[in-house]
């Protein structure tokens, strides 16, 4: 994957980006528990380079990021939170306020993408209808843009169901577009964010990734924060044999039961 050349830097990089996804927690509190039980093992190694000799061998630039970072408020802090018990046992307590702080996390985090990526037609509706809320003191629902002008393919943190299909509903998305998450989930379990890269490979290994084409990866963290990643095909991508999905695409997708 490759960066593209900025003023910023002085020679030429290349970054190895690791994402490994581990908690266990041997300990009997009941909110440190609760990890055990949905999380699993998970890993990805993702290169990066700006060199322009790597260019012809990229398959992806990257053209944005957005992290929205909300610790600075206590309980979005200690929502997800890595400490010892009583008995000195690490582990990670989840409170009750994930959810609700996810949401806004990720309602600030495509407020700040939204104007990067849609088209010009979209952003003028949606702060239309922001001005006429406020001038009008409304109470409907403001306008959701239509990300799917965006963005070609969505790897969507498979941190659950309940994420993937609040996302899939809030964004308007098709059944396709949510299959690379919810396949993801089905076979590899929550691997934390990790998994928006088991997503994109296997989007590449249903060679639905053309030439110019757009992917929007988003997940969530500690923190806590939503992060955001838009690339873009610089060819069309071929599955490689090293393909988690290689052995076993053809099985997929499956209907998941209720």
């Amino acid at each position: 994957m490759s960066i593209p050349q900025a003023g910023r830097y002085t020679n030429s990089c290349m970054i190895l980006l690791i994402y490994l996804s581990l908690i266990r927690y041997f300990g009997n509190r009941k909110s440190m528990l609760i990890p055990n039980c949905l999380f699993r093992v998970g890993g990805a190694a993702i290169l990066l380079s700006n060199k322009p000799g790597d260019k012809r061998r990229a398959k992806y630039k990257l053209l944005h990021t957005v992290r929205t970072h909300c610790g600075s408020d206590d309980i979005a802090y200690n929502c997800v939170y890595q400490q010892q018990d009583e008995t000195g046992k690490v582990g990670v307590s989840l409170s009750k306020d994930l959810m609700a702080i996810a949401g806004v996390a990720l309602k600030a985090n495509i407020t700040t993408l939204g104007p990067l990526v849609l088209p010009i037609s979209e952003q003028l509706l949606f702060f239309a209808t922001l001005i006429m809320r406020k001038i009008t003191d409304s109470e409907t629902k403001p306008y959701i843009p239509d990300f799917k002008l965006a963005f070609d393919h969505f790897c969507i943190h498979a941190g659950g169901r309940a994420v993937i299909d609040e996302l899939e509903k809030n964004l308007q998305l098709s059944e396709e577009h949510v299959e690379p998450s919810r396949m993801t989930l089905y076979r590899f379990g929550n691997t934390s964010s990790s998994s928006i890269w088991y997503e994109l490979a296997y989007t590449e290994a249903k060679e639905r990734v053309k030439k110019g084409n757009r992917v929007w990866q988003i997940a969530f963290g500690s923190g806590f924060k939503c992060n955001s990643a838009v690339w873009e095909a610089v060819r069309a991508v071929k599955p490689s044999e090293s393909n988690p999905w290689a052995d076993c695409i053809h099985k997929f997708p499956i209907e998941i039961s209720v």
